[in-house]
């Protein structure tokens, strides 16, 4: 499997789309089922595993439902340089102080 660092946006959202279509699968919900537990509209859900395009909220629906919702806790953290695993990470560390505007 390709890194995620790797990917383009387009195969990072496909990826995405997979993981979450086998985790529905993983624990016997059909789409519907799924739809009905969620919030998220079965037109939306069908998309979403076919192209991958979905709204964030969507997504977080979806993620709470199928008990994935944590795995969004370190989605834009800051991490720390001492934990970087090589040189070349610590190196591409260039934290901004302040926004332009």
């Amino acid at each position: 499997m390709i890194s995620i660092i790797m990917m383009t946006p387009q195969e990072l959202l496909k990826t995405i789309a997979a993981k979450a279509k086998a985790k529905r699968l993983s624990l016997d919900l059909s789409q519907r089922t799924l739809s009905e537990r969620s919030g998220v509209s079965y037109g939306v859900l069908k998309k979403f595993e076919r192209t991958g395009q979905i709204s964030l909220e969507s997504l977080l629906k979806l993620a709470l439902s199928l008990g994935s919702l944590s795995d969004f806790e370190h989605v834009f953290t800051h991490r720390n340089p001492m934990e970087a695993t090589s040189l070349a990470e610590l190196m591409e560390d260039t934290t901004r102080k302040r926004g332009r505007k």
